[in-house]
């Protein structure tokens, strides 16, 4: 098959990624505007606990940065010197450079009469890095200060301003971060199997039809016992770390960053599912779900059995209850995505394989190619290897992305 070029980038897509780093920014300003009206309500704990995720979050993410930018080839790594980039990195604002840089390259590439394919498949190779750690920074920030927001809220039976803007940026962080993987893991098929809406948006509703119930949950848990949720999180967590283990990833460059990979995707574990293995996704996936779905179920009986009758939280009775059809309707529409919108179940219908199946070999679905491999993305390629299950004549062509520049970076 012949290489082609990216497609262009264009005023939208330049757009898209202003705003996304727009977004990340009013993210890190809500919560900690929401930590100084915990601080000013006298609750110096609920405070704390918000900067000490935030703070965690960020040192996760820049950690991941930094040692990328370690490792990805000298011809892209940033001209900054070594140790101001290292700097940047210490005072957490590594992310925020890479938006930044990514900016200045869109610029160029779209307002360029003829950008050339090196400078779009540049683009697309910190598009797909920025793509990966903000979804990160969702799962290790937005989705925990969530719960302690739901909490807070529920505990003092009232909402202020910025718990409401946390809230909706929370929201906003996980909606693009969620598509804007989705996005950035498509890119790398040939255009017949590019992002649609209907994939989009059925891919969206079900990740959020997982996640709010484990959420609402964990926060119906955490207000019966707050030091108890703090303990089940740590146990979960361990468990989870030792699944990922034991499927031995291979995402970062060495052993010592690797354990760092598998200790973030552990913490995504215990909100949503995340493939992190190639091989059969099917047995993993229901081990996964039958896991999350008894451990809320738990949480959640315990709630309703040792709360006490006296509980003004009488009306989350019904929430509580819906929790369960809510779960049910999020694998539903997971099994409906892989039933008609994966590309590789188009591919199926082209004369491949089974999706679910890494052991059957075709060269039916088909992966874009670029003539420079220095400029693949390895990172978000094994990924892609396992969301997809390339088969093993197809792994050889893959691209880093020529189409994130329909990513929003």
């Amino acid at each position: 098959m012949a290489a082609r070029g990216p497609p262009r980038f264009g005023p939208l897509q330049l757009l898209l990624a202003a705003a996304g780093a727009a977004a990340a920014a009013l993210d890190v300003c809500a919560d900690a505007w929401v930590a100084a009206g915990y601080a000013r309500a006298g609750h110096p704990g609920w405070a704390a606990l918000g900067l000490a995720l935030l703070a965690a979050a960020s040192a996760a993410t820049q950690a991941c940065s930094w040692l990328w930018f370690r490792s990805d080839p000298a011809a892209l790594r940033p001209e900054l010197p070594r140790c101001l980039l290292a700097a940047l990195h210490l005072l957490q604002l590594g992310f925020f450079y890479r938006c930044l840089h990514a900016l200045k390259l869109g610029w160029k590439v779209c307002w360029a009469k003829a950008a050339s394919e090196e400078e779009q498949n540049r683009l697309a190779f910190f598009s797909h890095d920025i793509s990966m750690l903000r979804l990160f920074e969702t799962f290790l920030e937005n989705t925990p200060q969530l719960t302690l927001l739901l909490y807070v809220i529920l505990r003092t039976n009232k909402a202020e301003p910025s718990q409401g803007l946390g809230i909706c940026t929370a929201f906003l962080c996980v909606t693009w971060s969620l598509l804007d993987y989705h996005q950035s893991l498509r890119s790398f098929l040939q255009d017949k199997y590019e992002l649609s809406l209907g994939s989009s948006v059925v891919y969206f509703l079900w990740n959020l039809s997982l996640t709010c119930p484990r959420i609402l949950v964990v926060t119906l848990f955490a207000l019966l016992w707050p030091y108890g949720v703090a303990i089940h999180f740590l146990l979960v967590w361990l468990a989870m770390f030792l699944w990922v283990s034991l499927q031995g990833t291979d995402f970062m460059e060495s052993p010592g960053p690797e354990q760092l990979y598998r200790a973030i995707v552990a913490v995504i574990l215990y909100f949503s599912w995340f493939n992190v293995a190639p091989g059969r996704t099917l047995y993993r996936s229901i081990i996964y779900h039958g896991f999350i779905l008894v451990d809320s179920t738990l949480l959640a009986l315990s709630w309703l059995l040792c709360r006490s009758p006296l509980d003004e939280h009488f009306y989350l009775i019904p929430v509580v209850s819906a929790a369960l059809p809510c779960y049910l309707l999020g694998l539903l529409l997971r099994v409906s995505y892989y039933k008609w919108l994966h590309p590789s179940t188009r591919a199926q219908q082209q004369g491949s394989y089974d999706e679910v199946d890494a052991n059957r070999r075709t060269d039916g679905l088909e992966f874009q190619t670029v003539l420079e491999p220095d400029l693949v993305n390895r990172r978000m390629q094994w990924l892609a290897q396992h969301q997809f299950v390339v088969p093993v004549l197809a792994e050889q062509h893959l691209l880093n992305g020529a189409a994130a520049a329909d990513v929003a970076v």
